[in-house]
């Protein structure tokens, strides 16, 4: 038995839409399936979780643990994305100012959701236990460190690490040269 998602039941699970050749974990877990747009080339690992509006684009790679809460807002994967494990990327979060209450326990009238939506562009690679905050806008090519945090606007083709995250120098373009021959190649 496959621990991987056929055609036919990825078909079944409703995504809003599906590419070819993704690999899904059946130990993934996927909520609002309807909501949830993916690619070809791409794959989802053991215990992942996705929530909310989510768009997954091309040839991306999500890591075992990682969680992607979209909200209302979405979270927007370009080509070529590489989410390591245990990366949480949240469109959504509670206000943890004490002036509202907090949990899915509690009504929203007395809760401050707060819902940004977060943009993650091309090649960029994003390192282990690292925390994307709602809207958070990754430029092409940024890459990011283990345990880094994420938050706001980034440097396209930067390395970054840190909490909060902060570029400590720029991230060399050959990438784009080998994507070139890589499509090329297919």
């Amino acid at each position: 038995m496959s621990n991987i998602f056929k055609k036919e039941e990825l078909i079944k699970i409703g995504f809003k839409s599906i590419g070819k050749n993704v690999f899904l974990s059946k130990k993934s877990s996927i909520y609002s399936p309807e909501k949830i747009s993916i690619g070809d080339n791409v794959r989802i690992d053991d215990f992942c979780v996705l929530s909310g509006n989510i768009t997954i684009k091309n040839n991306v790679h999500i890591a075992v643990f990682s969680c992607i809460f979209g909200g209302n807002k979405g979270v927007f994967l370009e080509d070529f994305v590489n989410i390591s494990s245990r990366v949480s990327i949240y469109a959504i979060s509670d206000d943890y100012s004490g002036e509202s209450m907090t949990s899915p326990l509690v009504p929203d009238k007395y809760k401050n959701i707060i819902q940004k939506k977060v943009n993650i562009g091309r090649h960029v690679i994003i390192g282990a236990s690292s925390v994307v905050l709602p809207g958070a806008d990754i430029d092409d090519g940024a890459s990011f460190g283990a345990f880094s945090l994420i938050v706001g606007k980034t440097e396209g083709w930067s390395i970054n690490v840190g909490i909060p995250s902060q570029k400590i120098k720029n991230r060399s373009k050959n990438i784009l040269k080998l994507e070139k021959n890589f499509l090329e190649d297919k």
